[in-house]
């Protein structure tokens, strides 16, 4: 997962203890369902028996046929996938519920380690590979959120047409066209 965060001075390091600088969406932490970086390949599981999985040469057509496709216990897998999700913080509604840095500290450290906790056989080996924090100088931001996570290119490796792997994408972090009075911390990544 990667998650761009816009956040306050100071959230991603030691800094100030109020909340004075983030790009606020609506709530004080407000977390964006995340969507894959590249298009996912489904792998379709249905067999319950060995002779179901046979192959099957019509009469008519003379040609290969798949075995029964309508057997109870039909799963849905998808061998790998790396989705990116976005989050804010607002920092007028923090200052409002006296919520600090050091809350959000434990928000970051739940972001990175939320998946070794929450182990499920239907999701497999999930992991944070990578959390970004863009930081503000201002409590209404000195940089539009869209062209921040901008900063921040996913793709699949050249000559990868199904990604199975971390390895098969290329993550490019732009730090240095970060606007002025932005700042980027990298907890994961």
């Amino acid at each position: 997962m990667l998650a761009p965060v816009v956040a306050p001075p100071g959230a991603g390091a030691a800094g100030d203890d109020e909340l004075d600088g983030a790009v606020g969406e609506t709530g004080l932490l407000d977390p964006h369902a995340a969507a894959s970086a590249a298009h996912p390949t489904i792998t379709r599981v249905a067999v319950t028996r060995e002779e179901d999985a046979n192959i099957v040469v019509g009469e008519e057509s003379g040609q290969g046929e798949s075995g029964k496709t309508t057997e109870m216990g039909r799963k849905a897998m998808v061998p790998y996938g790396l989705y990116r999700g976005y989050g804010f913080v607002n920092p007028h509604l923090g200052k409002q519920t006296g919520f600090s840095v050091e809350d959000l500290s434990i928000v970051w450290e739940a972001l990175q380690y939320m998946w070794d906790l929450d182990r499920s056989a239907s999701r497999g080996l999930m992991a944070c590979r990578g959390l970004y924090i863009f930081s503000h100088a201002t409590a209404v931001g000195n940089a539009p959120a869209h062209a921040l996570f901008e900063c921040i290119e996913v793709r699949c490796q050249d000559g990868v047409e199904v990604p199975r792997k971390f390895s098969d994408y290329q993550v490019a972090v732009n730090e240095q066209g970060l606007p002025e009075g932005v700042t980027l911390t990298r907890l994961v990544g």
